[in-house]
């Protein structure tokens, strides 16, 4: 089989799907991104069996079709070193040959059989449910919790975000036990309450396809898989098994105590005064009083210490209180307005940390960092 293909156009593409495959993989084929020509489309395929990416480039001129493997890292290399102009690939399937020519040379490799690349999972028909979900919801939603998401293998299911249908909103969730994000979106209409967790990898890897996404992305998923399709780019993914914990069950309802402070200006300060914390711990503590905001870290260990305080209003009883300043500053760092807002009980629960004055009526956002004991 025979095509011509922009080789910026090919390389796009290349990159898109080659982002799923991994340095040491399972199966040698897995190493190799599957070419295949039909009905003058060539689809291009990458997987490490947990996730694939699928991507489809219409040809003008193509002669034949079949299948074969190409090396990613070689395909790739060729092309990253080629200026823009079509590429005339020459495939011969039975003898497992790729000559690539271009308008100044000519290059020859050897490929794999098309038929060892594992199938690509597929949804259960009887058991999938499907959504249209306009881009900007879900890169909001996989950019504002996929920073809260853990690392413990032996909760697998805290390695993922929930993403759940539910009273005619769209939520994703994340935990790591230490902190929580909620991220709601009220356009999306729903007739039923489904849910899924979503794997950490696929996640970044459709937040990375979403900027240059324009048209809705349909969602199909069953127990087993969910599928993103976009454009011409389907990415299907196994889904983590498990019952999600009940993290309603962890938001504070009871907050007396009010906060009202400028982001960037706390998040400023927190990376000065930080340095100071000892590093096994990374403590800072936060003392509220009027409207001033006194924020504090100190390593006995080492004799050194920072404070700094900052203008805030603030409703409530005095108080001080202490949180793990690398999660605090993730938490600023993922709200995008210009004042956050804490809400607060005592120095023992949870935190709720909100954006003020969201910009999107239809938009929610609500994250929760767990306290530290501060030594007197």
């Amino acid at each position: 089989m025979n095509f011509v293909v922009s080789s910026a156009n090919l390389l796009g593409q290349l990159q898109l799907v080659s982002k799923v495959v991994v340095s040491k993989n399972a199966l040698p084929i897995l190493d190799n991104l599957l070419f295949e020509i039909k009905d003058s489309i060539l689809t291009v395929t990458g997987s490490d069996l947990e996730t694939t990416i699928q991507t489809k480039i219409e040809l003008t001129s193509c002669e034949g079709e079949g299948s074969i493997a190409i090396d990613t890292k070689k395909i790739l290399e060729i092309l990253k070193e080629l200026p823009d102009q079509p590429l005339t690939f020459q495939i011969n399937v039975e003898e497992q040959r790729i000559d690539i020519t271009s308008s100044n040379g000519q290059f020859s490799m050897a490929g794999q059989l098309g038929d060892d690349f594992p199938v690509i999972p597929s949804i259960k028909s009887e058991k999938e449910k499907k959504f249209e979900i306009m881009p900007d919801i879900l890169y909001g939603g996989i950019s504002s919790t996929i920073f809260a998401t853990g690392d413990d293998e032996l909760r697998p299911i805290m390695n993922g975000i929930l993403i759940e249908f539910k009273n005619d909103k769209i939520s994703f969730v994340a935990t790591d036990a230490h902190k929580l994000v909620k991220y709601s979106r009220k356009e999306l209409k729903t007739e039923e309450e489904v849910s899924f967790i979503l794997p950490k990898k696929p996640a970044n890897l459709i937040k990375g396809i979403l900027p240059k996404v324009f048209s809705d992305v349909e969602l199909t998923f069953d127990d087993k898989n969910a599928l993103f399709t976009f454009d011409n780019t389907k990415l299907i993914c196994r889904l983590i098994e498990g019952t999600y914990p009940n993290y309603s069950t962890v938001i504070p309802k009871d907050n007396p105590n009010k906060l009202i402070v400028d982001r960037l200006e706390l998040l400023s300060s927190l990376k000065r005064v930080s340095i100071f914390a000892s590093q096994s711990s990374s403590l800072v503590g936060l003392e509220f009083t009027g409207s001033t905001l006194e924020i504090s870290a100190k390593d006995t260990d080492y004799s050194v210490a920072g404070n700094e305080t900052i203008n805030c209003q603030y409703f409530g009883d005095n108080m001080r209180i202490g949180f793990k300043s690398n999660f605090l500053m993730e938490i600023l760092s993922n709200i995008s307005t210009q004042e956050v807002i804490f809400e607060l009980s005592d120095p023992t629960r949870a935190g709720i940390i909100l954006p003020k004055d969201n910009e999107n009526e239809n938009e929610d956002v609500l994250m929760i960092l767990m306290p530290m004991m501060l030594n007197n």
